[in-house]
């Protein structure tokens, strides 16, 4: 999965998780940002989802600059 990040207006890193629709969060710098979206996801994919037994591999995490 990626994780996008996004100056935002304010100053804080906007970021998203295209894969997971839903999936934002923010943070005052990239590492807290990261955290925070990691987190967001963890959420995202909780085990009640309805996702295919295939769809739970090992997440792979490419970070864009």
């Amino acid at each position: 999965m990626t994780i996008c990040f996004e100056q935002g207006e304010d100053g804080w890193l906007v970021a998203s998780v295209p894969e997971v629709p839903g999936t934002h969060s923010q943070g005052r710098t990239r590492d807290e940002a990261r955290a925070n979206v990691l987190d967001a996801l963890a959420l995202m994919l909780t085990p009640d989802d309805d996702l295919p037994e295939g769809d739970r591999e090992p997440l792979l995490l490419t970070i864009e600059r």
